[in-house]
């Protein structure tokens, strides 16, 4: 099927992104960065972490995986575990807390990102127990039938919670639960698109990225193994909405728009754009040389376009992009990728030491923040890796 075209550097907006630092690789920088991140964080625990001014003021501290306390020792743990942090507090007690939504107005308790299903999730892998895990499978239960059809509210996020507790425990419940979400998924996919409608905040829309749309999906259908059908739909769906021009190629936020919806910038994110789509998709589909070349072509788009201002984070920042490049290296085999996500590394760091200086403190969050960017950073030392979902 062919793609769609669009005019000459008209993939992104330049005033979106930045030059990137002209620093070489430096593993012992990349390594006190994120020490020092840690530090900082480690410090500023008080029951839960303050927000950033650059976070829409709320009346309680955040509690999720998404931009709360739960994402922030999340991180801290995996970093931990990679010898990057030697930990001084135990936040056990503050995850066993009773569960409070981020916004005191609505309840997505199950939620992956945004609930309290993220939250057990982080609990069960520092401190198991018989009792959360019997909670955890009622929240995947309680949301196999969302109407979000996204990571972060929706069923998609709770089955790849499923299937990490699997792979944890090796207990047949979790795929159990899985197949239960799959099975209503599938049947709320469009069968001429391929494409789900997704729900979010009573509004109705057909997204294409990995936050909110098909790519997310497409993760969640493929979290016990990638099916040579799955791939191809894949494919076929990506290949479909892609806009390329001159060996670079980029994807709408959604499939009834084009790059610019309602006259906004184009984005080159995780969340919307090449870089989600890329890291997303190198994960699960086929061997196929028009997909592959795609895929690069999406690679390319997010290293013309450079590291984004809007900030270093995981999910509309330089790190979620850098990701893409890894995807890439880990289906290519080529080093050239790695040398970019390093690239962006540096800058990412370079990044939240500016804005530390700027606001006289760090972002203390696992998706927008510099928890994040802290797990990018450790990837990139160990030379690969993927976002931290779930």
């Amino acid at each position: 099927m062919p793609t769609r075209r669009t005019a000459a550097l008209a993939l992104f907006d330049p005033e979106s992104h930045e030059p990137l630092v002209d620093e070489p690789w430096d593993p012992a920088a990349i390594e006190a960065a994120v020490r020092e991140i840690v530090a900082e964080t480690e410090a500023a625990f008080d029951d839960g972490w303050p927000q950033h001014p650059e976070d829409e003021p709320a009346p309680v501290r955040f509690h999720s995986l998404y931009i709360g306390g739960a994402g922030v020792i999340r991180a801290l743990d995996g970093l931990r575990q990679r010898g990057l942090a030697e930990l001084g507090r135990d936040y056990v007690p503050y995850l066993e807390q009773d569960y409070v939504p981020d916004e005191p107005d609505t309840d997505n308790r199950p939620g992956l990102l945004t609930g309290e299903t993220g939250i057990r999730l982080v609990l069960q892998r520092i401190e198991p127990s018989n009792e959360n895990l019997d909670r955890l499978a009622e929240l995947i239960a309680a949301n196999a039938q969302d109407e979000h059809l996204e990571l972060l509210w929706g069923s998609p996020g709770t089955m790849l919670a499923a299937a990490d507790l699997h792979r944890m425990t090796g207990e047949a419940r979790w795929s159990e639960l899985w197949q239960d979400s799959a099975v209503w998924l599938e049947g709320q996919r469009d069968p001429e698109s391929g494409i789900w409608t997704q729900t979010i905040v009573g509004r109705k829309g057909r997204y294409l990225g990995p936050a909110h749309g098909f790519a997310g999906c497409m993760l969640a259908l493929a979290a016990f193994g990638s099916l040579p059908e799955l791939d191809e739909h894949a494919v076929t769906v990506a290949n479909r909405f892609v806009v390329e021009e001159g060996g670079l190629a980029n994807w709408p936020p959604g499939a009834d728009g084009d790059l610019r919806p309602n006259d906004q910038p184009i984005r080159v994110q995780w969340c919307h754009g090449a870089p989600g789509m890329v890291a997303s998709l190198a994960q699960l589909a086929r061997n196929d040389d028009e997909h592959d070349r795609l895929l690069r072509a999406g690679g390319e788009l997010t290293w013309r376009a450079g590291p984004l201002a809007k900030g270093p984070g995981l999910c509309h920042g330089t790190a979620g992009n850098g990701y893409a490049f890894l995807a890439l290296l880990e289906r290519t085999g080529d080093e050239l990728w790695l040398e970019r996500a390093r690239a962006f590394a540096m800058h990412a760091a370079t990044q939240v030491a500016r804005a530390r200086e700027t606001y006289g403190r760090g972002r203390f969050t696992l998706w927008t923040g510099d928890l994040g960017v802290a797990l990018y950073l450790a990837d990139c030392l160990a030379g690969g890796g993927t976002l931290p979902l779930p």
